[in-house]
């Protein structure tokens, strides 16, 4: 084999490798994390589907792969796979309240501490 040869060869894998880093790569990393969020789904989430409806979902039909959205008092079913984004997850949100719980409850007691601390000074 002559040089230009070798050279086309070895040009022609870079672009095959620098279109799998590029392309098909990140797909694949989007795609687990797509599955991984509908595997994640529960009641009380806040939803958006592929039609930009925002609902919550009411129940889950793991054997259908379906949700039954609560869009304002309006129940919707749709395909599991029609879910785009999760807004705020049920689990999220009893978090935030309990941190906000205990922030609330560690300033209260830095308050009282210092209220003491003042009138024994």
């Amino acid at each position: 084999m002559n040089s230009s040869t070798i050279s086309t060869i070895i040009m022609f894998a870079a672009l095959i490798a620098l279109m799998y880093f590029m392309m098909i790569r990140p797909q694949k990393k989007q795609q687990q994390k797509r599955q991984q969020m509908l595997g994640s789904l529960k009641k009380g989430d806040e939803v958006i589907t592929l039609g930009r409806l925002h609902g919550t979902i009411d129940s889950l039909d793991t054997a259908n792969h379906t949700v039954v959205l609560d869009c304002d008092g309006i129940y919707l079913t749709f395909e599991a796979s029609a879910i785009m984004q999760v807004k705020n997850s049920a689990t999220v949100k009893a978090t935030d309240k309990s941190v906000n719980e205990q922030a609330k409850e560690t300033k209260q007691q830095a308050i009282e501490d210092k209220k003491q601390e003042d009138s024994e000074n």
